[in-house]
């Protein structure tokens, strides 16, 4: 199944390993998920402000908080939390097809960043050729309601797993992130910041040269996970849900994290001798 350099020469354990996670575990494309990548202004500078230029402009004009949202970055994301650092994205998605002109505050702000540098022509100094307008992001993102869902969220280069969970649907992404919605979120989480998953993706990841991994849509969508009935999903919730109050409350939450880890070996039925190696990678 797998064609990555990695697993084509394996010890048997690896070989063992392998077999055992493709009969088992069913590939994230084939769930009831949907993965996005985060949003392409084609100028951060622009469209990115902080939390005082946000509410200088809503003070300008109240209807500016409309389409001001917070956005998470790569950088802001953590194993099942997120560090907002104040920032916020203009969304004028060229998808919502927004009047710049019911929004002066906010066309204002853009325009004095230079209509030669927000327009959409490829010319020199402009951004790339695409048919939005000065005032739109460079991507059309036709799937912006999925921001406004609970979601999975993880930044694309990483040295670990740092999956996190966003369930208000407060955070729209940057586009050094992405995000997933649909079915199952909280077992998905948990199994995406697992042992196994970390293993998993070093065999079929790109790495950067540099000691991180790409975490792509393409490899995650490749990631093997267990369909469970709905009474063992639940318990995989309780866990992850006691993970995140942990972190929320400041305290230790290994405990809970190994024992998901070992629920996840169950499992596949794992061997002590396969654990074992693959906790060593």
């Amino acid at each position: 199944m797998f064609s990555s350099g990695s697993w084509v020469i394996l010890s048997p354990i690896e070989k063992q390993i392998k077999e055992k996670i493709e009969r088992i575990g069913t590939p994230l494309k084939n769930w009831d998920i949907r993965i996005n990548y985060g949003i392409k202004t084609g100028f951060n500078e622009a469209f990115i402000v902080d939390g005082e230029k946000r509410k200088k402009l809503i003070e300008q004009d109240p209807k500016s908080e409309e389409i001001i949202r917070p956005v998470l970055r790569g950088r802001d994301i953590k194993r099942y939390s997120y560090e907002s650092d104040n920032k916020y994205l203009i969304t004028t998605f060229p998808s919502l097809k927004i009047d710049i002109e019911k929004y002066p505050a906010v066309k204002q702000h853009l325009i004095s960043f230079g209509y030669d540098r927000l327009k959409q022509t490829g010319d020199k100094g402009a951004r790339k050729k695409t048919n939005n307008q000065w005032f739109e992001t460079q991507d059309s993102i036709g799937y912006w309601e999925d921001f406004f869902r609970p979601k999975i969220v993880w930044g694309e280069i990483s040295d670990k797993t740092k999956f996190s969970i966003e369930l208000e649907g407060e955070y729209v992404n940057e586009a050094t992130t992405f995000l997933l919605v649909g079915d199952s979120l909280l077992y998905l989480v948990g199994y995406l910041n697992s042992k196994l998953s970390e293993y998993f993706f070093s065999k079929i990841g790109t790495t950067t040269g540099v000691g991180t991994v790409r975490w792509k849509k393409f490899t995650i969508e490749q990631l093997l996970v267990p369909k469970l009935d709905v009474f063992r999903e639940k318990e995989y919730e309780s866990i992850v849900l006691g993970i995140i109050d942990c972190i929320h409350h400041q305290q230790d939450y290994s405990l809970l994290s190994s024992k998901l880890d070992k629920m996840i070996y169950q499992e596949f039925n794992f061997s002590t001798q396969e654990i074992e190696f693959i906790e060593l990678q």
